[in-house]
C-alpha cells in the first residue's frame, strides 16, 4: 500500500507514519508529566521536575550512543525493540496508579486523595518506568531519520525530510491536542486514561514495524561505542564547543519551561479550565508558519547573527508570560472569546519563544559544525543537541524550586486565601528565566566577537 509512493519506498512512509505515532503518543504523556507526577503520584514540584528534567536529559544525550547500536544490529531490529519498550513504559504509566490504589497507597473514590502515598516509597516504581520509555524513545530519534536518509535520493532527500518535519509536527499537535478533553471529562484521571492512549499509538507503530517496514539500510556498519564515548570526550573537552553549547544552553532553558513551568504555572493562576497542553501547540504552529520566512530574509546574514536575533527575542517572551499576572484576574474579552489575562500573556509569550526558535534553531547546526574542526564536522555535530541534555536537567530543576518558592502546589494550603498570598509573587518564576535569556543573548555576541579575534590571529 505505501510501496513507491510518490517515488518513496515502503520503508519511508512505514518510518513517516510511526514517527507521526510515536511522536503523539510522547507529546501528549510529556506535556502533562509533571502534573500527572505531582497529582496522581504524590511528587513535590522540585521531586516532579528533577524526574522529568532527568527523562528528558537522556532522551537528547542517548540517541548518539543507542543509534550506534542501532547501526550493528539493524534498523528493524532496533525499532521493534524501541517500540516494544515504549508500550510496556506507557502501559506501565497507566497501571501504576492503579496498582498503587490496590495496596491502599491512594484511594480515588472521591477525586484524589492522598493516604500515604506521599510518605512511600511504592511511589519511586515510576523510575524504572521512565527509563525503559527513555531507551525506547532513545533508539527512534537516531533510527527514523536515518532511515528517511538511507530510503531518499539526492533527487528527493529534501522533499522526504520536509515529509519527515511535517510528520514529527502533526504527532505533536495531536499527541497535545487530546490532553484537553481527557482532563476535561474525566479531570485528573484523565492524566491517567492519557497513557493508555499513547500505548495505543506505540502498539501500531509496533505492528506496523513488524509487517511492513523493511530498510535498505544493511547491519553492522557505523561506529563503536567507544569510537561514540571518545568523541563526546573530545567535544567536552574543546573550549570553543562547550562554549558555544553552554551560551545556547541558556535559550533551551528558557524554551523547555513549556514543559516545566506552562502546565502547573497556568493551571494554578487561570484556573482548571485553562487548557495549557493546547496553548502549548502554538509553538510547533508558529514556528511552521514563520521558519521558512525568517530562514529567507536572514539567508544573508550570518548563522551567528540570526542566532542573537533570535536569543534577545527570549527574554521579551519571558516577560510577556510574567505580564498575565499584572492584569486583575478578570477575564478579557477579545470579542470572539474570553481569556484569563494569565493564558492569554502566555500564549503571546509562547508565540515569542517560536519566533525565536525559528531565528536560532535552522542556524544553529550550520554555526556549530563551522567551530568544529575540519574534516570532522559531522563526528561532532552527534553531539550538537548537548545543549539540550543540560538545560532539560537544570532548566526543569530550577522549575521546580521556583514553583515551590512562588507558586506552590495549592492543595498545600488550608484554604484559598492563604495560598494567594503564597503565590501573589508567581510571575517572578518568570524574571529569573528572562535573565538567563538575557544573559545568554549577551554572552553569544562576547563569543561572537572573541572567535572573531581568534580566528583572526589565527589567519596571521
Amino acid at each position: 500500500m505505501f510501496q513507491k509512493l510518490k517515488g518513496f519506498s515502503r520503508a519511508f512512509w512505514t518510518a513517516n507514519i510511526v514517527e507521526l505515532l510515536e511522536r503523539g503518543a510522547y507529546y501528549g504523556v510529556f506535556i502533562v508529566i509533571t502534573l500527572y507526577l505531582s497529582r496522581i503520584l504524590g511528587f513535590s514540584d522540585m521531586e516532579a521536575a528533577m524526574i522529568s528534567g532527568l527523562f528528558s536529559g537522556g532522551l537528547y544525550l542517548l540517541p548518539t550512543f543507542t543509534g550506534a547500536l542501532a547501526d550493528k544490529i539493524g534498523f528493524k531490529s532496533s525499532l521493534i525493540i524501541a517500540f516494544a519498550l515504549l508500550s510496556i513504559g506507557y502501559f506501565g504509566l497507566g497501571v501504576l496508579p492503579t496498582m498503587l490504589e490496590s495496596i491502599g497507597l491512594v484511594d480515588y473514590s472521591d477525586g484524589i486523595k492522598f493516604t500515604g502515598l506521599l510518605e512511600s516509597s511504592q511511589r519511586w516504581a515510576i523510575a524504572p518506568i521512565m527509563i525503559i520509555i527513555m531507551i525506547g524513545g532513545s533508539f527512534i530519534k537516531s533510527v527514523i531519520t536515518g532511515t528517511v536518509a538511507k530510503e531518499t535520493t539526492e533527487a528527493n532527500r529534501a522533499q522526504g525530510f520536509s515529509i519527515f518535519y511535517m510528520m514529527v509536527n502533526i504527532g505533536a499537535f495531536s499527541g497535545k491536542t487530546i490532553v484537553k478533553p481527557l482532563r476535561a471529562s474525566m479531570g485528573d484521571m484523565g492524566l491517567v486514561y492519557l497513557n493508555y492512549f499513547s500505548t495505543a499509538m506505540t502498539v501500531i507503530a509496533l505492528l506496523m514495524i513488524i509487517f511492513f517496514y523493511k530498510s535498505a539500510k544493511q547491519d553492522g556498519q557505523g561506529k563503536t561505542l567507544k569510537e561514540i564515548w571518545d568523541a563526546l570526550i573530545r567535544v567536552i573537552t574543546n573550549g570553543r564547543l562547550i562554549t558555544l553549547i553552554l551560551i545556547v544552553t541558556g535559550f533551551w532553558m528558557v524554551q523547555h519551561q513549556l514543559y516545566a513551568t506552562m502546565p502547573k504555572y497556568v493551571l494554578r493562576l487561570a484556573g482548571e479550565g485553562a487548557s495549557p497542553s493546547w496553548y502549548a501547540n502554538v509553538n510547533p504552529f508558529v514556528v511552521v508558519l514563520t521558519v521558512t520566512f525568517v530562514t529567507r530574509i536572514m539567508a544573508s546574514k550570518s548563522p551567528l547573527f540570526s542566532m542573537t536575533v533570535g536569543m534577545f527575542i527570549m527574554p521579551l517572551s519571558a516577560l510577556a508570560m510574567a505580564s498575565g499576572n499584572w492584569f486583575s484576574g478578570e477575564e478579557i474579552n477579545l470579542g470572539f472569546m474570553s481569556m484569563h489575562p494569565i493564558a492569554l500573556m502566555m500564549i503571546f509569550g509562547i508565540v515569542l519563544q517560536a519566533l525565536a526558535e525559528s531565528f536560532i534553531s535552522p542556524r544553529f547546526l550550520e554555526f556549530f559544525s563551522l567551530q568544529a574542526p575540519k574534516g570532522e564536522e559531522g563526528l561532532y555535530l552527534g553531539f550538537s543537541h548537548l545543549h539540550s541534555f543540560i538545560s532539560s536537567i537544570v532548566g526543569f530543576g530550577l522549575s521546580g524550586y521556583l514553583l515551590s518558592k512562588y507558586c506552590p502546589d495549592p492543595r498545600l494550603f488550608d484554604n484559598h486565601d492563604a495560598w494567594k498570598v503564597a503565590a501573589a509573587d508567581a510571575h517572578y518564576i518568570w524574571y529569573y528565566f528572562g535573565a538567563i535569556a538575557l544573559v545568554s543573548a549577551i554572552s553569544l555576541i562576547i563569543y561572537g566577537k572573541v572567535i572573531e579575534k581568534l580566528d583572526g590571529k589565527k589567519a596571521e
